[in-house]
């Protein structure tokens, strides 16, 4: 006797499992292009410190008669600057990027790490571990190698983050399939 399993338990199986299979198709273009994806990483968070600067722009204006009018004026500033920064001058970006990825990739890895140790009852867990030590890896590659090849390095090992990470998620997702598909094994007892 199977288990009448709800409808959406299995769409949000088949959705991470597809989000799974998207992060591999995008790991693979991104270690095939490096270049290219290096400057498409430094772009968005260039885009995205000058939208959350102007963001932050209208709220000072919006909250002139307050306390901190001043503060929050030049922390905007900062923020637009920044990303105009790493607009006008992409090889400083891609540096300070670089370096910045490092230690980012390493706290991901950290926090994946303690994830799977809290995982370890469920089957598969091993997934979400080595998806960590892969992170930890690409992470310290990234530090010692800084800043020669910086230029690729960023694309490269993102690309292989998405990538492990999509390979992790498919394979979670997969093992959740597998267990909606089998009896249940209370119920013939």
């Amino acid at each position: 006797m199977t288990t009448n399993v709800p409808t959406h338990s299995k769409q949000a199986i088949n959705t991470s499992l597809w989000i799974g299979v998207l992060l591999i198709v995008l790991g693979i273009a991104a270690i095939a292009a490096p270049a290219i994806s290096t400057i498409v990483v430094e772009t968005w968070i260039a885009l995205i410190l000058v939208s959350a600067g102007a963001g932050k722009l209208v709220y000072a204006f919006q909250t002139r008669n307050q306390e901190g009018f001043i503060w929050k004026l030049l922390l905007a500033i900062l923020y637009v600057g920044t990303g105009i920064t790493l607009f006008t001058n992409p090889l400083s970006g891609v540096l300070t990027l670089t370096l910045f990825l490092g230690g980012f990739l390493m706290t991901e890895g950290v926090f994946n790490l303690f994830l799977a140790f809290r995982l370890r009852p469920q089957q598969n867990w091993t997934w979400v571990l080595g998806d960590a030590m892969i992170t930890l890896v690409l992470g310290a590659m990234i530090l010692f190698q800084w800043p020669f090849n910086a230029p690729w390095l960023i694309g490269t090992l993102v690309g292989a983050s998405v990538l492990f990470t999509g390979i992790a998620r498919v394979g979670l997702s997969l093992n959740a399939r597998s267990t909606l598909n089998q009896p249940d094994q209370t119920a013939s007892v």
